[in-house]
């Protein structure tokens, strides 16, 4: 036997822990579907570089783990989509598609390279009406997962995910969609990340021609102004195992009639997420 052998199986084995490793130290990144289309939310506190991305029309992508890595992978799929749809058709260009040809790429990468790709990926499609629309999410080796109504992915997505499970309801609006994002996406106990922290779009399907628009600065505090009772509050009122009605219901008709949070000692300002800012060398 070489000197330094390893099994096949033990050498995939050490691949797919490094990747989850690093992905593993990225910040969460939550997709839901809403009434009127596809949310995108992620605590991000770089300004210049992006984790969720417009693909093609009513195509968005979204990505947590290296950013030079995931970053190559949304320009190859906008070449791929330029291309198609100037070939083709522009209807020719699918989320189905793209999301085929990111696993090709992954699942090659992962096999063939020394080092796989520490990337999760999401591509979502907006279709004509609430039935159209399509996430997928890809994971390192390749594997494609057709997600329904939501998916989280990167840091704790396990944990993000349950949360969502619990709080996600269909045909939400805009406002009640963030506000479950939100609260899945901060841990029980912890502070909100910042607006000025927090990177923001939608697929909407009432938009004319480009369906991807980012939620940023005043729009995006107007938005969250419409969202129910604040962290704190809504985890004192989901304390019982009908915690999660009640919260829903008294945070929709609380309104100026809540007195519950005024009785509270004044919390000092929300903070970052902990970690490094990101300079693109450490995992978005």
């Amino acid at each position: 036997m070489p000197f330094g052998y390893a099994s096949p199986e033990q050498i995939m084995r050490d691949k797919a822990d490094y990747a989850r490793k690093g992905i593993a130290r990225g910040r969460s990144v939550v997709v839901l579907q809403y009434v009127d289309g596809i949310l995108f939310v992620a605590p991000n506190p770089s300004r210049a570089l992006h984790k969720i991305s417009e693909i093609y029309d009513r195509i968005g992508f979204a990505a947590v783990g290296r950013y030079n890595e995931f970053e190559e992978l949304r320009l190859g799929g906008i070449r791929y989509a330029d291309i198609n749809g100037y070939t083709y058709d522009r209807s020719d260009v699918t989320g189905r598609g793209l999301a085929n040809l990111y696993a090709s790429n992954l699942g090659r990468i992962f096999t063939e390279s020394i080092k796989s790709l520490e990337v999760e990926v999401v591509v979502a499609e907006v279709g004509e009406t609430k039935d159209g629309d399509a996430i997928y999410r890809l994971t390192f080796d390749g594997s494609v997962f057709d997600e329904h109504g939501f998916a989280a992915m990167g840091g704790q997505a396990e944990a993000v995910a349950s949360r969502l499970k619990e709080r996600y309801r269909e045909s939400m609006t805009l406002a009640d969609a963030l506000e479950v994002a939100l609260t899945a996406l901060t841990e029980p106990g912890g502070e909100r990340p910042p607006v000025g922290q927090l990177e923001v779009a939608v697929l909407d399907r009432n938009r004319e021609h480009r369906k991807f628009l980012r939620l940023t600065g005043a729009r995006l505090e107007r938005l969250l102004a419409q969202t129910s009772t604040p962290p704190a509050d809504a985890a004192e009122s989901s304390g019982g195992p009908s915690g999660e009605s009640t919260g829903e219901s008294s945070g929709e008709s609380a309104g100026p009639s809540a007195p519950s949070s005024g009785d509270k000692p004044s919390t000092p300002p929300p903070t970052g997420p902990e970690g490094p800012v990101d300079d693109g060398s450490s995992p978005l």
